[in-house]
């Protein structure tokens, strides 16, 4: 434990290299770039929100590229069949016999997009759920692992819901964090115009640590010390999902607990602290809980969001 505490500062300057190195391609959106790598130091799937244009795809293939991450990407719709996505067995001819083999699908990659994920039928979102929650796909009577480190980071608009099907909760329950990425500011704006409305080269981004090392950092995150009174705070403010009536009809399940515990010791490390605070815990109660709890009629007529709810209980 000790020998893992004292490359904290490395582990710091590791992250600045990151969040430098993605600079060079995508401007401002600093804590979405911090949640999601939150999610895959957690070893956990995220869903980001968002409007169309906002670059969640050249954010998502730019994170793949700086952790060297094989990356893959799915387009969901509604005709996609869930043999799209894990694969299935074809007739191969090649060795002068025919015998069937296996062909793996996009889902067998490290790092997955799953665009649009409720464009998908339920059945072909099913298919994704084993995929995210037991990191291994099943065809036929045979089961197949997905290499390690494995995420799925699908995306959603926000406001397109026709012919659309719905994430059943227990798929949006699997996504460690809901990340809603917004509109740039006038600056973010301008210099998103200097650099692709004009001769701007897109510079090829190089990785900066290796699978391997990635993986080390997945366990020194849950290395991170956590105090007794953040564990209590923490199973408080779920428990006011369960018990607040007057605004919530639905609460948040235990994964929720261990999500946010988590996410706050990944979030500490990444900010090379040996300890997780309550700022840590105070940030990441947003992503964590936003799409796990369902406001009741009073809330929603009284014009409040999920996140001034979630804001309430803290």
């Amino acid at each position: 434990m000790a020998s893992a505490l004292n490359t904290l500062n490395q582990v710091k300057e590791v992250f600045v290299k990151l969040k430098e190195e993605l600079g060079k391609i995508i401007v401002g959106q600093e804590h979405i770039i911090e949640h999601v790598l939150i999610s895959i130091l957690t070893n956990q799937n995220a869903l980001l929100e968002s409007y169309p244009g906002l670059g969640k795809t050249l954010l998502i293939k730019s994170i793949s590229e700086i952790l060297d991450l094989d990356f893959k990407r799915i387009q969901n719709t509604p005709d996609l069949m869930p043999s799209d996505v894990i694969g299935t067995y074809i007739i191969d001819e090649s060795r002068g016999k025919k015998q069937f083999v296996f062909q793996k699908g996009p889902v067998f990659a490290n790092l997955v997009l799953a665009d649009e994920i409720n464009r998908a039928t339920p059945k072909t979102q099913a298919a994704l759920l084993e995929a995210m929650a037991e990191k291994q796909v099943t065809v036929g009577n045979e089961k197949f692992e997905l290499e390690a480190p494995f995420f799925i980071l699908a995306t959603q608009n926000p406001i397109d819901q026709e012919g659309t099907y719905p994430l059943p909760e227990a798929q949006i329950d699997r996504f460690l964090l809901k990340i809603v990425l917004d509109y740039p500011n006038v600056k973010e704006e301008i210099e998103i115009l200097n650099r692709f409305a004009s001769n701007f080269k897109v510079p090829k981004l190089k990785p900066i640590i290796k699978k391997d090392s990635l993986l080390i950092l997945q366990k020194l995150t849950r290395q991170v010390p956590i105090s007794e009174d953040i564990k209590i705070r923490v199973a408080k403010i779920i428990n006011k999902t369960r018990t607040n009536k007057e605004l919530i009809a639905y609460g948040a399940s235990p994964r929720a607990t261990i999500g946010l515990i988590l996410a706050s010791k990944a979030r500490a490390l990444i900010h090379g602290r040996k300890f997780v605070s309550n700022d840590d815990v105070n940030e990441m109660a947003l992503p964590v809980l936003r799409h796990r709890i369902i406001l009741n009629f009073k809330a929603e007529r009284s014009g409040l969001t999920i996140d001034d709810v979630i804001k309430k209980l803290l």
